[in-house]
Order: structure tokens, then C-alpha cells, then sequence
């Protein structure tokens, strides 16, 4: 099994809505914003190589959005996945498999690409599968008055409409089996039924953070995002995920850290905390 990090690009949000109830004069110490309370973070996706498959996890923004939702996050950096994925050493005929952690836009943009031709919207991975659950899919396709700006139907529809659409069902287990050297835990503390990823990778294992943990920064229980729908629950699933990440020495891979994009946590007699961080290069 093989790991590459695919980088598709940089966006802005308001840090306050980051952190949630955290002040800022505590979260800004970690992260800095700028004039508009902005801060930026990352769109890294992850591919996964193993028997015979090529797994992209989860696919950035894209960039079929229009310039005025474009200028509002404040887009940096590579917008097209496509391009990602070839900066990757692939191209994305070779994708087999797409995993979504969950549909908000940030994290499915690019699925779905508008064809120059004729205007429609249609997956940007031919030969792939798509892979959602059906609990988080119909919370997205109905969407709540909270996170209906985060679920655009242009992004989501589509992926059934093209009948590339596969679900993943949860057991009651701490984590679901999906394929051979995966398995799945699923949170429902930031949206219904988000899939956080967890990768077998020799003797260690490396998880796919997603919202579960946005960066290093937010790792203290009580540091969860105010998007979060049950912030609450957020906050006893990420304790449960972290405290066997520490007790297992896993590596969470992080999709939104600007700065960094592995880390290791560890306990502590103020709870669980950050121990290391890693760049993807000088471990795999």
C-alpha cells in the first residue's frame, strides 16, 4: 500500500466560525488571522494505491463555481483536482475508487465538473466509484437550514444521477471494515455521519482527519468548530478517536492544516495533546 498526499489548493474562512465559543485571543496564538478575521487552510486530499486500486479521499472545492463564490473564500493555490492529481504522478482515468468524507463543498467540489461542450455537470472521475453513506447522503440531498449553503446540489446530484454512486454501511463497532487495510469511523458530531478514513499502513496506522480534526490547533476537547451541528458530540468523538490515536501512536493525516500535515498526539496531565508533526515527505 501506498500513500500520496494530493495538494488542491488554499481557501479562506472566518476564524471565529473555526472555533466556535473559543476566544480568539486563545485561538489566534496558533493561528493567525488577517484583517478580515480570515485564516487560511488547506484542501489536501489523499490517494491511497493498493491492490490493484487507486482511492482518491475526498476531492477540494473544484473550481466550476462562479468567480464571486471563488473570491469569497479567497481561493489560492491549485483550484482544478484534475491538475492535483496529475501534480500526484497520476491521471484521473486511473482513479478507481472516490471516498467522500461527507458532501459539504470544501471536501466534494471537485467530484463534479461542468463540460465545456454542453454545460452539464458530470463527474470528474469517469472510471471511478463514489463512496458516501446513505444516512449522510440523505441528510445532504435534504439539507437542514444550518448547513444548506455547504451542500450545493451541483455537486451532489449528479454522482447518483451517473449511477457511480455506491454507499458504505456502518456496523456498531468503534470503526467499519470497507476494504482490505481500511476501515471506517463515523462522526456525527459536525454533520450526520461524516467518514473519517483509517489506513493500515505496515506496523502503524494513518487516519484521514477530515472535520473530525480540522488542524493541529483544534486537538483540546473543548476546541471544536462553531460549523459543528452537535458540537457536544464532536467533542466526546474526537476524545474517543484521540485517546486511541495516542494509545496506538497513529498518524493523523490532516486535511485542512495550513502549516502542517501529519501529526502524532499524546497524553497528557492536561488531557490529550499534540506530540509531533510530520511533512508527508519525511515519512513516507
Amino acid at each position: 500500500m501506498n500513500l500520496y498526499p494530493v495538494h488542491a489548493g488554499n481557501f479562506k474562512l472566518d476564524g471565529g466560525a473555526m472555533f466556535g465559543v473559543v476566544p480568539k485571543v486563545l485561538w489566534s496564538r496558533h493561528i493567525e488571522p488577517d484583517a478580515f478575521n480570515k485564516c487560511n487552510w488547506a484542501l489536501r486530499c489523499l490517494i491511497v494505491e493498493t491492490n490493484g486500486r487507486l482511492i482518491l479521499i475526498d476531492t477540494g472545492m473544484g473550481n466550476k463555481q462562479d468567480e464571486k463564490f471563488m473570491q469569497h473564500y479567497d481561493r489560492s493555490g491549485t483550484t482544478s483536482i484534475t491538475e492535483a492529481v496529475r501534480n500526484a504522478g497520476f491521471t484521473p482515468e486511473e482513479i478507481t475508487d472516490v471516498f467522500l468524507t461527507h458532501l459539504h463543498f470544501d471536501h466534494c467540489g471537485g467530484a463534479i465538473s461542468r463540460n465545456k461542450s454542453n454545460g452539464l455537470y458530470e463527474p470528474t472521475f469517469k472510471n471511478a466509484t463514489y463512496w458516501s453513506n446513505e444516512s449522510h447522503w440523505n441528510w445532504a440531498t435534504t439539507p437542514n437550514p444550518r448547513e444548506k449553503a455547504s451542500f450545493l446540489k451541483e455537486n451532489i446530484l449528479p454522482i447518483k444521477e451517473s449511477g457511480q454512486l455506491q454507499f458504505i454501511s456502518p456496523g456498531a463497532d468503534f470503526t467499519t471494515p470497507w476494504i482490505e487495510g481500511i476501515e471506517v469511523f463515523f462522526a456525527n458530531g459536525h454533520t450526520e455521519a461524516q467518514m473519517i478514513p483509517i489506513i493500515k499502513l505496515g506496523t502503524t496506522k494513518v487516519a484521514y482527519m477530515a472535520d473530525l480534526l480540522p488542524s493541529t490547533a483544534h486537538i483540546p476537547d473543548a476546541w471544536v468548530m462553531g460549523y459543528d451541528v452537535r458540537p457536544l458530540l464532536t467533542i466526546d468523538e474526537k476524545h474517543r478517536f484521540l485517546t486511541k490515536a495516542a494509545e496506538e501512536e497513529w498518524f493523523l493525516f490532516l486535511e485542512h492544516d495550513f502549516s502542517h500535515e501529519i501529526c502524532t498526539v499524546h497524553h497528557t496531565d492536561k488531557g490529550i495533546r499534540l506530540n509531533e508533526t510530520h511533512q508527508f515527505k519525511d515519512l513516507f
